[in-house]
Parts: structure tokens; C-alpha cells; sequence
């Protein structure tokens, strides 16, 4: 590894997030587990809530498309008829809930309840979003040479904006230029990255993406767009032919623009 030019033409900058500015650890020991255990008493809390309500429309929905599907967890209406019947119906929430989160499933309904149980913990202190420490200087100085820095990831932009607005760094919302989720497109397809590259006003090559993950590498190149590798502590390791093939980097230090000096 060591030093890593930006290309000349690089005019924009796309991170991921898990297991590049922020370690896989966090999103796998702190926020899913939060969800995890939670889920019950907030479901009790918010229940009668208009966006709750909504949340658990949407689950209800997923759970009768998936009703063919191996262990799935049906979601019954609640008819009205008392407080045994109200932790019957919650308590099938969670349960589906359980379910989608143990098959590693990213469906709007499960990502929307999530997102919105997140903010509610992130803005009472129960969680603050974890970032590596070669992060935020490195941004400042980005943009300070005129690079435009965005975010892709497979969460939710709302969860992202969470993630950095109550962050170990404070609210650090301000170092983005913008932010994309699946919505624009999964991020394994090449499709996705000439979208986003038309979203910010810019060819594909002027983009150097940062991810852990090589099959999202893979795409971004195959779009014609500059791909670096982020080495961290907890990412899944690389074959020999991955680590020859690709540009890698372990601190965000390590990327050198040559119009900063």
C-alpha cells in the first residue's frame, strides 16, 4: 500500500460506508443487535403512532409476499379486541422482523423500521456512529483541494445522515456533498455508478470510489469509474488475485491529490 495519486481527471470522491469510514464491528455489534433487542418495548411505545403504524403496514405487506418462503413470520391484522390481542400481533412484528434481520434481508420495510428505531437511539445518546479516526481529516483536506465527497450505501440515506449527524466526530453532515442508497441502484451493478455520476454532473471517470467490498469494486469499474480497496480491521480478506488486481489503501491518508500540496 502506501501512497495512492487520485487521477488527474478526479473531480469527486464516493465512499462506502461499513468497513470504510466505519468499522464493520459497529453496524454488526452495535446498530443490528440495538434493533434486536429493542424492538419489542419500541414498538410498545410508538404503537399507536401514525409513523409506527405505517412501519408495521409495510412489514405486514412484506410478510404476505413472502408467506411462501421457508420460515416466514406472518403478520396478522389486529382486530381491536384488547391488550392480548395487541401483544400477539406486536410480538409477530418482532418476530418477522427476527427473521428478516437473521437471513441478512435489506427490504424497505425492514430497512424503514430500522432507520426510524436508529434515530430515535442516535438522538438520545444511545448510539453514536462510529468512524476511523483517518476519516474526517482526510475529507477536510479533500475538500479543501476542491474534491466533492459523497456517500454510497446500501443503508438508507436517512440512516446515513443519522450515522454522521450523531457520530464520535460530532455532527459531521457538512463534509458531504450528497448521498445515495440503493434507491439509485444495488451497488454490484455497474448501471448504478453511471446514475450517480449523472446525478452529481460529471462523467464516471471523474470518480474514484472507496469501498471494502470487491464485487461492488468490480461494478464501478466496469462503469468506467476509478476503484480503490479500503483495507480495515474486521473486513473479509482478499484472494491473492484481488490484492494484485486492485488499489489498495488501509488509512484515507494514504489517497494523495496532486493539486493539495
Amino acid at each position: 500500500m502506501g501512497v495512492l495519486p487520485v487521477p488527474a481527471e478526479g473531480r469527486a470522491i464516493l465512499l462506502d460506508i461499513e468497513g470504510t469510514t466505519t468499522p464493520i464491528a459497529f453496524v454488526q455489534e452495535t446498530l443490528f443487535p440495538y434493533i434486536k433487542d429493542n424492538v419489542k418495548e419500541y414498538l410498545r411505545a410508538h404503537w399507536e403512532e401514525e409513523e409506527c403504524q405505517r412501519d408495521v403496514g409495510l412489514l405486514r405487506k412484506q410478510a404476505q409476499e413472502d408467506s411462501s418462503l421457508a420460515g416466514a413470520v406472518p403478520i396478522p391484522l389486529e382486530s381491536g379486541s384488547g391488550e392480548e390481542e395487541l401483544e400477539r400481533v406486536i410480538q409477530a412484528v418482532v418476530d418477522n422482523v427476527h427473521w428478516q434481520m437473521s437471513l441478512d434481508r435489506k427490504t424497505t420495510a425492514l430497512k424503514q423500521l430500522q432507520g426510524h428505531m436508529w434515530r430515535a437511539a442516535y438522538a438520545t445518546g444511545h448510539v453514536k456512529g462510529e468512524i476511523f479516526e483517518d476519516v474526517v481529516p482526510a475529507i477536510r483536506k479533500w475538500r479543501e483541494a476542491g474534491m466533492k465527497v459523497y456517500i454510497y450505501s446500501s443503508g438508507s440515506v436517512e440512516a446515513q445522515k443519522l450515522l454522521f449527524g450523531y457520530s464520535t466526530e460530532g455532527d459531521i453532515l457538512e463534509l458531504f456533498d450528497g448521498h445515495f442508497d440503493t434507491k439509485i441502484g444495488p451497488k454490484v451493478e455497474s448501471e448504478s455508478y453511471r446514475r450517480i455520476a449523472a446525478s452529481i454532473g460529471c462523467n464516471t471517470n471523474n470518480i474514484l470510489f472507496l469501498t471494502d467490498v470487491p464485487r461492488e469494486a468490480n461494478a464501478a469499474e466496469e462503469a468506467d469509474t476509478h476503484v480503490a480497496v479500503v483495507i480495515r480491521p474486521g473486513n473479509a480478506g482478499l484472494t491473492d488475485d484481488e490484492k494484485s488486481y486492485y488499489s489498495l489503501i488501509s488509512s484515507f491518508t494514504e489517497l494523495f491529490l496532486p493539486s493539495s500540496t
